[in-house]
């Protein structure tokens, strides 16, 4: 008999705008229904003066009815295709939706928002990204430009108790290699730490990095790879969502 295993969350979120404190992430947490999801606004239409944080807000709020409503019987294509289909803000997001079903995760993906699992101190998965070339992801949106839901990437990856997951905009992976997130991860669940704490702690770090022009980040070498040269962090909105598996 396979038991069903669950997961409690939790999340920080950090604008890289103060003065536009809504800034272009947005998610949510479904303990209902062992939900996750992330949204990042594209923020390259702001140079047609279109904030693409609407975009995904809206796109989060309509998963979340999507979600609740029951209608799609916890089949992550056509919650997805619903919610996109009902999301009318102009821009573009990425998207990532996870699923724990019985020691499951179905996953779904479009761009570069994702997740890693840490198991015993060391990182099992890390989902990957889609994106045309360097720093130009996937994303959904209404413009005839944009990729549509069947673009998504599915997943599925088996977890046990005591597994973490760690979900995040590129703000997060963008700025922490894999080894820094495991390290806080070992070192907050020794400290006692609960979900949203470490999600915070999490988002701190990358913040940090974000801002050091020294630094080593996963940004700067996956630029330096294709001829991209960009010394330390990259300053960015931070999404952090950390689930414990139990």
């Amino acid at each position: 008999m396979v038991t069903s295993l669950q997961f409690i969350a939790g999340s920080f979120y950090i604008p890289k705008d103060n003065s536009k404190p809504s800034g272009q992430d947005a998610h949510l947490i479904c303990p209902e229904e062992q939900v996750l999801a992330l949204a990042d606004g594209v923020g390259g239409w702001a140079k047609h003066g279109i904030d693409s944080g609407e975009y995904a807000r809206e796109l989060i709020s309509n998963l979340e009815i999507a979600i609740q409503s029951g209608n799609n019987h916890g089949d992550l294509e056509r919650v997805l295709l619903d919610a996109y289909s009902n999301t009318k803000a102009k821009g573009a997001s990425t998207a990532c939706i996870i699923k724990l079903t019985d020691r499951v995760l179905n996953c779904l993906n479009v761009g570069d928002s994702g997740f890693i699992v840490v198991q015993e101190g060391a990182v099992i998965y890390r989902s990957p990204i889609q994106q045309s070339y360097f720093n130009c992801q996937f994303q959904l949106g209404n413009s005839p430009s944009c990729n549509r839901p069947n673009s998504a990437q599915s997943m599925k990856v088996m977890v046990q108790p005591g597994d973490i997951i760690v979900a995040g905009t590129d703000g997060l992976f963008d700025n922490l290699f894999k080894h820094e997130i495991a390290g806080y991860i070992v070192s907050g669940v020794k400290d006692g730490m609960d979900p949203e704490i470490l999600a915070w702690t999490l988002a701190e770090r990358a913040l940090y990095k974000s801002q050091d022009i020294h630094c080593a980040t996963p940004y700067m070498l996956d630029g330096e790879a294709v001829g991209h040269y960009h010394e330390g962090g990259k300053k960015d909105d931070i999404t952090v969502i950390v689930a414990y598996v139990i």
